[in-house]
């Protein structure tokens, strides 16, 4: 037989092995070449302006890289390590390790590079419904096109020639340093399977439950008051980076061994098979394995927690706008408001005014808070008479419009004394409450609440008002529009007006807009790294499994022999996929939760359930690769007799 022939042969036998690293080197090369190509695109260079997210794809195609050839690596090195004895026959044979390696090299040329062309075509067939993506989700006027470019194209095969030199020379290293008995013995090396656990096992075990704990436990009082200096505030997060990251360590290392150690002792030693398959493969292979899936949750984490805060701003974006201009258009000058109510009503748009008369006031709050801040603050203050639906009697006030930071900086009470200091006089008014909605633009309120009080009171407060302190305007002009049909082509005569720049003048839609923007190119990006990620992870395990399936077929041939049915095996196997896929999410989610709700409040407005639909996604796709490795497992009990 030739060198080309063995070689052929080879391939085709080892194909079928591949065919889920052949998957993931597609993906992870379409998506690399779409997002590279998104950068050369001639349809992206109109919205770049608008967008502004060239600069979010080019950071997101550098950690495509990393997380690609961390990937890549990993699974070449599991390959490898399945056809060791493979190796060792060839060299039993009299071929030296240089014509192996040679014949590695050609397997992998094909396997290899005929995969990254494939990507690469992939990556060009999708590209345009890629760069449509981005343009739904930021909301970009721009017509995508499917676009081959020369450019992205040398970019890929630079990258992915510059890994699979890195992979060659992984190979090259790995035979040369093995011995032949040693490559015949590397697949079967397994941990030592003692039953009786030490004593040091079950400390590490429960100092990283402990860990974790802690870390959730200052997570969750990160922004209530105890850490008021941004120095305090960066030690904790570096202390709940930490004691996660080394407690989910620990966790796979020791707690989850010995969590199924006390369920076997609870129930006597008496297991039935499906307990024996499943909490077996937990206690002796998950510590080994501590190092990888401690990567894999905290990557995991980290991904679906900047992916839940991202698509929390996203989500938000009409509540900020809200905040930013209440009305459909915000004015601060009679004069910039009747030139677009003419040009209103030339375009025959309806619409309704309101004008507010706006009062800047220095009150003390240091009755109503529960923190050490800065009890004295400027706002924005107006009679209740402006106000549909919000009666203040005298001597009382009412605060409006808030965001959920703001709230847990203040922390303030439900009642209490808030004093009013004029030029020459002091008010004291009975604090009443705070109300969601925003009765005034982001000009007058800088992020703070707005301040409601009876007409009595604000005449009194105007009278007596500080005039170095007032807003260069003193009137707050809002149109609401009677059609909401209308809104887009009235957004677009305000923009055209000269004035639209001017920080005091807003559209609530094109503030939406702008932060859809703004966030759904973050969004996208992000996105397309976690999906990487969760592909590339997801392979990891399922091919962990695939190598515990076949150094286990043995055993599921005597219990088949024993008379254990099929199904009975598929039974443990589940179980057992349930825990090796299902504890890494778990753990994986509950961390990004503790995350992303330590500090959701100041990227946007809702929590529940931008955080629940990501959560869901993420786990939903996870599951697949749960679903192969059952899959593999099956065909894998049909092979033991």
């Amino acid at each position: 037989m030739s060198i080309n022939q063995l070689i052929f042969r080879s391939f085709q036998r080892n194909v079928k092995s591949y065919y889920l690293y052949v998957f993931a080197l597609v993906f992870s090369a379409a998506l690399y070449f779409a997002f590279v190509t998104l950068q050369y695109d001639p349809s992206m260079a109109e919205a770049s302006e608008s967008t502004r997210g060239l600069v979010a794809i080019r950071a997101a195609s550098v950690l495509l890289i990393v997380i690609v050839t961390v990937f890549l690596l990993y699974a070449n090195n599991l390959f490898i390590k399945r056809r060791s004895k493979e190796i060792g026959l060839f060299q039993l044979i009299g071929m030296t390790k240089n014509r192996i390696f040679k014949i590695l090299t050609a397997e992998n040329v094909i396997l290899y590079f005929g995969s990254l062309f494939i990507g690469t075509f992939f990556g060009f067939a999708f590209s345009k419904l890629i760069a449509m993506t981005l343009f739904k989700i930021t909301g970009v006027d721009a017509v995508a096109s499917l676009y081959f470019s020369d450019e992205a194209f040398i970019q890929t095969l630079l990258v992915f020639g510059s890994i699979y030199i890195l992979i060659m020379l992984m190979n090259y290293l790995f035979i040369r340093n093995q011995s032949i008995l040693s490559l015949f013995h590397i697949t079967s090396k397994t941990e030592s399977r003692v039953s009786k656990i030490s004593s040091i096992e079950i400390l590490i075990g429960i100092f990283g439950i402990l860990l974790i704990l802690a870390g959730y436990y200052v997570s969750a009082r990160l922004f209530d008051g105890d850490f008021v200096s941004i120095n305090h505030l960066f030690l904790a997060m570096i202390f709940i980076l930490a004691s996660v990251i080394f407690g989910t360590y620990f966790f796979y290392k020791g707690s989850v061994r010995f969590i199924t150690n006390m369920i076997r002792k609870n129930k006597g030693g008496y297991l039935n098979i499906n307990q024996v398959m499943s909490l077996s493969s937990i206690m002796f292979r998950m510590r080994s394995n501590a190092m990888l899936l401690t990567i894999i949750t905290t990557v995991s984490a980290l991904a679906i927690g900047l992916l839940s805060l991202n698509y929390i701003s996203y989500y938000s974006a009409e509540r900020n706008a809200e905040n930013t201009a209440p009305t459909d258009f915000a004015f601060v000058t009679s004069e910039d408001a009747v030139a677009f109510g003419e040009v209103l009503k030339e375009s025959r748009i309806s619409y309704s005014e309101q004008r507010v008369d706006v009062l800047r006031v220095e009150i003390d709050i240091k009755e109503i808070t529960g923190n050490d801040i800065e009890n004295k603050m400027r706002v924005a203050v107006i009679s209740d008479r402006y106000v549909e639906g919000i009666d203040v009697s005298q001597g009382e006030t009412l605060f409006s419009g808030y965001s959920d930071a703001l709230l847990t900086l203040l922390d303030l009470k439900d009642s209490g004394t808030v004093t009013f200091h004029g030029l020459t006089a002091v008010f004291n008014q009975e604090y009443v409450g705070i109300v969601n909605d925003s009765v005034l633009p982001l000009y007058f309120t800088g992020g703070l609440p707005a301040v409601i009080v009876n007409e009595t009171t604000f005449t009194m407060l105007a009278n007596d008002m500080d005039p170095d302190i007032q807003f260069d305007s003193s009137l707050y002009i809002g149109f609401t529009l009677a059609d909401r049909e209308t809104v887009e082509a009235a957004d677009t005569l305000f923009q055209s007006m000269p004035f639209s720049q001017d920080s005091g003048n807003n559209s609530q839609y094109s503030v939406a807009l702008q932060q859809k923007i703004n966030m759904g190119t973050t969004m996208f990006s992000v996105g397309f790294l976690g999906l990487t990620f969760l592909i590339t992870s997801g392979c990891i395990l399922y091919f962990k499994q695939v190598e515990e399936g076949d150094e286990e077929q043995p055993n599921y041939k005597i219990l088949r022999k024993l008379g254990f049915t099929q199904n009975d095996l598929l039974q443990g196997i589940l179980r057992k996929q349930l825990f090796n896929f299902g504890i890494p999410l778990v753990v994986g989610l509950m961390h990004s939760y503790f995350a992303v709700k330590s500090g959701w409040f100041i990227f946007g407005t809702e929590l529940w359930t931008p955080m629940l639909i990501v959560m869901g996604l993420y786990a939903a796709l996870y599951s697949v690769f749960g679903f192969l490795s059952v899959l593999h497992y099956k065909k894998v009990i049909k092979m033991s007799l």
